[in-house]
């Protein structure tokens, strides 16, 4: 008996994939990247104590990501390795987001194009600089789509919604502590409050030389939003 071939738009296949990861990537929580005077805060909803959605990349530059947590994490590593190899065979200034966020955008449009199955993920890559207006975000879509953003950038669900908030309440000059408020309360929206400790918030520091990540604790967390 012979098996007969059976042929599918590809247009359809592509809407297909690309229904399929948006509407699985839309069921976790958003994440907020914004720029401040002192540098890129990221913040997001994370009940769990281990399994980090924001992660540091290199010296001055961070990942995060929304969706399947291995999938973003086998992107987060490859990332990390790239970077340290760079780093050691030229210089540590030679690592740059631009080059991380080409290189993630081709790898995920490759998997897109190439798998039956596409990665239900959306990452940023944010790179801070000496100053604000050298502030880097790049957000690479599921499907390789590689956007760079201005003053912030929304990953994952309600992403619209989120973005409205945030561009009502962004100003140059906030401090980390406005910015976090307004982008906890553009990720809570109007009807739910997120206690600190179901937080996952991270900076960019500016002001620092060398490594510039560092994770905010549920203490500094708690204070900056109440005090």
């Amino acid at each position: 008996m012979s098996m007969a071939n059976f042929y599918v738009n590809p247009e359809q296949l592509v809407r297909e994939k690309a229904d399929f990861a948006r509407r699985n990537i839309a069921r976790g929580r958003p994440l907020v990247a914004t720029i401040f005077p002192g540098g890129i805060l990221l913040a997001t909803e994370n009940t769990s104590p281990t399994l980090y959605k924001i992660s540091e990349i290199y010296d001055r530059i961070a990942f995060a990501g929304v969706g399947m947590y291995s999938e973003f994490d086998t992107m987060r590593r490859a990332g990390v390795q790239h970077a340290d190899v760079k780093g050691y065979q030229f210089s540590r200034e030679d690592v740059e987001a631009r080059s991380l966020a080409n290189l993630y955008a081709q790898a995920l449009h490759g998997i897109f194009t190439h798998e039956i199955k596409p990665y239900e993920i959306e990452i940023l890559v944010a790179e801070v600089g000496g100053e604000v207006g050298d502030d880097l975000l790049y957000r690479i879509q599921y499907d390789g789509s590689l956007v760079e953003e201005r003053r912030f950038a929304i990953l994952g669900g309600e992403s619209e919604t989120i973005a409205e908030h945030m561009e009502e309440s962004f100003t140059d000059t906030w401090e980390l502590r406005d910015a976090l408020r307004a982008s906890v309360a553009a990720l809570s929206g109007p009807d739910r409050t997120i206690p600190a400790p179901d937080l996952e918030v991270a900076v960019l520091d500016r002001g620092v030389p060398g490594r510039a990540f560092r994770r905010v604790a549920d203490p500094e967390v708690a204070g900056l939003l109440t005090d």
